[in-house]
């Protein structure tokens, strides 16, 4: 695993009302965005980070937009470590995650956060501590928020936090702005009724979980890849050739322009596993072999965005 040092700031959006996206560019591997909803009694986090430096980069911001109010509520959108990693940083904060999150980040652990050869410091691991199966609602002071989890997709648990006043979505890893989706630890053929249902909120202004800030025309991208993955797959499969194979062999034809082509690779097994009539999100391969190829079809190992410059983040 190949670890780049980034050059780029992350740095703060103003959305309105206390509310701000953060950005963490280029949006690569390891380079979450998060949202701080900055209330009267105390902000909200939507996500934390890879590592601990990141993290307390990103709870800098949230102090800074707080007028130094605690962080007292954080929501994981999903339980990869990028969004999950920097819980333990927030020790009184209220966790809040859809079901399934709790199993997944326990099964994961704290993986490489604890290599002191990547430069992040120790973390501990933190789960959630508020579950919930489909929907719940929080306030940013008298204003009503509202968690969705709509079912299988880029993760078995993925929630959005909607802001129906403003119009505003925080769409976690569902939407990857300008880059391709990946679906390794999610279901192809379910993602679609939750774009259905993300459509259906009428969002216009979407943060997207890794990546520049989008609006609802990135569903149709989203919506066309994931169908290309599908044929690709149900034309290769009788083949018997492996997922690495079938990409090097494909044509990428409108989807080339998007960041991280390596991750049709990820995301010919998930649908080849589909295709094999397995559950929704079963174990295809162990992750490390999936980021190896990956790695192969790029011709270089993966590189994870995991140190950071040493300015605080700007306001944008």
């Amino acid at each position: 695993m190949a670890v780049a040092s980034a050059s780029d700031e992350p740095f703060l959006t103003a959305l309105g009302g206390g509310v701000h996206a953060y950005i963490q560019p280029d949006g690569g591997w390891g380079l979450n965005n998060a949202g701080i909803i900055a209330s009267s009694g105390g902000t909200t986090l939507i996500d934390t980070a890879m590592t601990r430096a990141r993290t307390e980069r990103l709870r800098d911001a949230a102090f800074s937009v707080g007028n130094d109010r605690p962080v007292r509520t954080v929501v994981n959108t999903h339980h990869h470590p990028d969004h999950t990693f920097g819980n333990s940083l927030f020790p009184t904060a209220t966790i809040v995650a859809a079901d399934h999150c709790r199993v997944a980040a326990g099964r994961v652990g704290i993986g490489p956060s604890r290599d002191p050869n990547l430069g992040t410091g120790p973390v501990e691991l933190r789960l959630p501590d508020v579950t919930f199966a489909h929907a719940l609602q929080i306030f940013h002071d008298d204003e009503p928020v509202e968690l969705h989890h709509f079912g299988a997709a880029h993760t078995l648990e993925d929630v959005v936090v909607w802001f129906p006043a403003r119009k505003l979505l925080f769409a976690g890893d569902l939407i990857f702005g300008g880059a391709a989706p990946l679906v390794m630890d999610g279901c192809i053929r379910r993602y679609f009724a939750t774009i259905d249902a993300l459509r259906a909120l009428g969002a216009e202004t979407i943060v997207c979980g890794h990546g520049a800030i989008a609006d609802g025309s990135v569903f149709d991208g989203l919506e066309r890849y994931l169908h290309f993955i599908q044929d690709v797959a149900r034309d290769a499969f009788p083949s018997e050739r492996t997922p690495l194979e079938v990409a090097r062999a494909t044509d990428l034809g409108e989807f080339a322009h998007l960041a991280h082509p390596e991750r049709i690779v990820a995301n010919l097994h998930r649908a080849f596993s589909e295709l094999r009539g397995e559950p929704d999100g079963a174990p295809i391969v162990p992750t490390m072999q999936l980021f190896r190829e990956m790695g192969e079809y790029l011709g270089h190992p993966l590189e994870w965005r995991l140190s950071l410059p040493c300015a605080h983040a700007e306001q944008a």
